[in-house]
């Protein structure tokens, strides 16, 4: 197997487990925070951190750098519309995710300390799952679209 070819495939596993980290975390999330089970949202905002730092940030690294090493070696200039779009949008999505891990962080504390005091979670936690939600739905989408300038590779 030649350099290209290895370079793809980390770029194509690490694209399945950003995309498929965030939104198993987010249909977890979700849907856990509706059922307002405070010790299954206590589990759940936990585990949803731990994956973010061990499978999401790691794709979130080796996205861009396995790309870029592919459009080198494949001879693309940055400047093709599509890789521009993408990276655009990945960007975006990017800045969707920070504050999504920094809410994620409060909230998995918030239900941890509610859990500890045997109380219920603060109105807080509920504002942050409110915008935990509504960014992820901008940066979910900008990475479907990214997925299929990855795939498709428009003339735009």
């Amino acid at each position: 197997m030649n350099t290209y070819l290895i370079i793809k495939w980390v770029h194509v596993l690490s694209s399945v487990v950003l995309v498929g980290t965030g939104f198993g975390s987010a249909f977890y999330m979700f849907f856990v925070n509706r059922s307002r089970v405070l010790g299954a949202q206590a589990v759940v905002a936990r585990l949803v951190v731990r994956a973010d730092w061990w499978f999401t940030t790691p794709a979130v690294l080796l996205q861009p750098l396995t790309g870029l090493w592919m459009a080198n070696l494949s001879g693309l200039p940055l400047g093709t519309p599509w890789i521009v779009l993408a990276l655009g949008l990945y960007g975006f999505a990017g800045l969707c995710w920070l504050p999504v891990v920094w809410l994620q962080l409060r909230m998995a504390a918030m239900a941890q300390a509610a859990v500890l005091a045997g109380g219920e979670l603060p109105a807080r936690y509920w504002r942050y799952a409110r915008w935990w939600e509504w960014l992820g739905y901008p940066a979910f989408v900008a990475m479907l679209v990214v997925f299929y300038l990855m795939v498709a590779k428009p003339g735009l």
